[in-house]
C-alpha cells in the first residue's frame, strides 16, 4: 500500500522523465523537470519548516505552481493553496484559520502578498524552484508521512461567514483519483485541458491524473475562456483528449455557437460538475461529439471532490434532467431524513457520504467538523463517520442516485414548499433565457428571479404561469448582462441579495 502520493510521484516520474507533464501559455516542465523542482522547494522548505506543519500557496495560473504544492508536501508538510485574485479581507480570514509560518508565492503575487496581514516569512517562489535537494533530508520527512496524513487544506464558504478549511489526507486523494482514472479510462496518452483555478478542488484531477497514470496537462488562460472560438482552436493546438470542467465551462462554448466553426478534434472524455448539467447544452456537445464519453459527476468538497458520477450514454433532450448516478469505488452513499432515520425507498433523504474518502475535518474548527461529520445514525456497532452534505436526493429503481436540489433552498412560499432550483430549470426553458438564478426574500415574501439573454420579464411571467403553480411564479424578475460569479465558477447569491434593499 502506497504510504503517501509521493510514493506515485516518483514511480511517475522515474518512467516519463523526458515527457512533458505540465505545460502553459509561456512554458513547459517535464517529469524529471517536476521531480527536480520539486525536492528543491522541499528541502528548502524542509530545513525551516517542521514536518506536518501548514505551508500557505498563493501561485497563479502557471507549470510552477502544481510544483509549489508538491515541494510543500515533500517537505513532510501539507499546502494550503490561496487565489491572490481574492479581496484582501477575504485572504486574511484564510490566513487567520490556517496560521501558517511560511508562505510561498510566484513574483507575480508577491505585492499582493506583502499587503496582507501575514506575519510569516515570505518565500518567492522563483528564488527557491532551482537550489540543490538534500535527498537523505528528503527522506527522512517522507517517512514522518501516512497515508492518513493532511495533503492540503482547501477553503470553502462558511455558513458564519469565515471560509472552512477542508483537510485532505493523502488517502482520500489517492483513492479519488484512483476511482476517476478507472471510470475515465485515464491513460499516458491523455492530455488534460485545465479549466478550474489551481486553488480550487476540482484542480485536483488536472494536476493528480498526470502524477498518477503518465499524462499532461495544459493550463488554457483564464481569457480563453471568453473566446470560445479561441478556446476550441487551443484544444486542437495541444491535442486535448480530456476535459473535467464545471458545468459552466461546459455551458458557454455551445452558448456562444463555438460548434458553428470548430469542434474539439481530439476530445475524448468530457466530465464535468458543480452544478446540475442544462441538457440543451449537453445536447450541442452530443450532436457535434457524439463519441465522446461524458460523466455526470457530484460531490462536495468534504469527500474529495465528487463522490457519484453517471456515465451518459443516452442522447438528451433539452428537458432531459441527469441522474447524479452511483458511488465511485471507496464511497458510500445513503439517504436519511431530518430525525436521521433511513429515508424509505424512493423517497427523498439527505445525501450522507462514507468511506475513507472523507475529509479530516475543518481546519482548527473542532465543533463544526464533529456537527459535519457524525457517527452513522443506522450503525451502533463500530465508529463509521459520514458526511451530510445538506443536498437532497433519491434513488431510481435502477440504483441510479437522482439529484433535487440543496435543504437550503427549498423554501416554504406561500404555505407551499417551493424548490428553488426547480423555478430555475422552468426558466432555462423560456426561449431567449441563457443562464438564471432564483432566489427567496423571505421578510417580504417574495420570489425573485435574476436571468441572463434576451427574453422580456413578461416573455417569462407567460411561460410560468402556463406551466407551473401560481404560487412558484417569480414576483420580481430583473435582468443583467451577466450573473455574478465566485472563482469556481459557481452563482455569487450573496452579491444578488444585493437587490433586495
Amino acid at each position: 500500500m502506497e504510504t503517501s502520493i509521493l510514493n506515485r510521484i516518483d514511480r511517475t516520474c522515474a518512467q516519463y522523465p523526458d515527457k512533458v507533464l505540465f505545460k502553459d501559455e509561456n512554458s513547459q516542465i517535464t517529469f524529471a523537470g517536476f521531480d527536480a523542482m520539486t525536492k528543491a522547494i522541499g528541502s528548502f522548505l524542509a530545513k525551516l519548516v517542521p514536518a506536518g506543519s501548514p505551508v500557505a500557496v498563493m501561485s497563479g495560473r502557471h507549470v510552477l505552481t502544481p510544483a509549489c504544492f508538491v515541494g510543500a508536501v515533500r517537505a513532510g508538510c501539507f499546502y494550503a493553496p490561496m487565489d491572490g485574485d481574492m479581496p484582501a479581507a477575504r485572504l486574511n480570514q484564510i490566513l487567520g484559520v490556517i496560521k501558517a509560518d511560511y508562505m510561498l508565492v510566484d513574483r507575480a503575487h508577491l505585492e499582493t502578498a506583502r499587503a496582507l496581514d501575514f506575519d510569516g516569512e515570505l518565500l518567492v517562489l522563483e528564488d527557491i524552484a532551482e537550489t540543490e535537494a538534500d535527498e537523505e533530508l528528503l527522506r527522512q520527512r517522507a517517512d514522518t508521512l501516512c497515508c492518513t496524513s493532511p495533503l492540503y487544506v482547501i477553503f470553502t464558504s462558511g455558513s458564519t461567514g469565515v471560509p472552512k478549511g477542508v483537510i485532505t489526507s493523502h488517502l482520500s486523494l489517492m483513492c479519488y483519483i484512483d476511482a476517476v482514472g478507472k471510470v475515465l479510462s485515464v491513460d499516458d496518452s491523455d492530455v488534460f485541458g485545465n479549466q478550474s483555478p489551481l486553488d480550487y478542488i476540482a484542480a485536483v484531477r488536472d494536476i493528480y491524473l498526470p502524477l498518477s497514470f503518465g499524462a499532461s496537462t495544459y493550463i488554457i488562460p483564464k481569457n480563453e475562456f471568453a473566446v470560445p472560438t479561441t478556446l476550441f482552436e487551443t484544444l486542437n493546438r495541444e491535442k486535448i483528449t480530456a476535459l473535467c470542467w464545471s458545468v459552466a465551462g461546459v455551458e458557454l462554448p455551445a452558448k456562444l455557437g463555438a460548434f458553428d466553426v470548430g469542434k474539439p478534434e481530439h476530445l475524448k472524455k468530457l466530465c464535468f460538475s458543480g452544478s446540475v448539467m442544462p441538457c440543451k447544452y449537453l445536447k450541442i456537445w452530443q450532436e457535434h461529439l457524439p463519441d465522446v464519453l461524458y460523466v455526470n459527476q457530484y460531490g462536495p468538497t468534504e469527500a474529495t471532490a465528487s463522490c457519484t458520477y453517471y456515465v451518459v450514454s443516452e442522447r438528451v433532450d433539452d428537458d432531459t434532467v441527469l441522474p447524479i448516478g452511483k458511488p465511485y469505488d471507496n464511497y458510500r452513499v445513503m439517504l436519511l431524513n431530518d430525525d436521521n432515520t433511513a429515508t424509505p425507498e424512493g423517497e427523498t433523504g439527505e445525501i450522507c457520504v462514507s468511506g475513507p474518502v472523507l475529509a479530516l475535518g475543518y481546519y482548527g474548527n473542532p465543533e463544526q467538523t464533529a456537527k459535519s461529520f457524525m457517527q452513522n445514525p443506522l450503525n451502533q456497532n463500530y465508529r463509521e463517520l459520514i458526511y451530510k452534505t445538506g443536498d437532497l436526493g433519491s434513488f431510481a429503481p435502477n440504483g441510479d442516485l437522482l439529484f433535487h436540489g440543496r435543504k437550503d433552498r427549498q423554501i416554504k412560499h406561500l404555505g407551499h414548499r417551493i424548490e428553488l432550483g426547480e423555478i430555475e430549470e422552468t426558466a432555462k426553458k423560456v426561449a431567449g433565457v441563457i443562464d438564471c438564478c432564483a432566489l427567496y426574500n423571505k421578510e417580504k415574501a417574495t420570489l425573485y428571479l435574476f436571468y441572463t439573454g434576451e427574453a422580456t420579464s413578461k416573455d417569462i411571467v407567460l411561460y410560468f404561469r402556463k406551466n407551473m403553480p401560481a404560487f412558484m411564479v417569480p414576483r420580481k424578475l430583473v435582468q443583467l448582462d451577466a450573473l455574478p460569479a465566485l472563482p469556481n465558477g459557481k452563482t455569487d447569491m450573496q452579491t444578488l441579495k444585493n437587490y433586495f434593499k
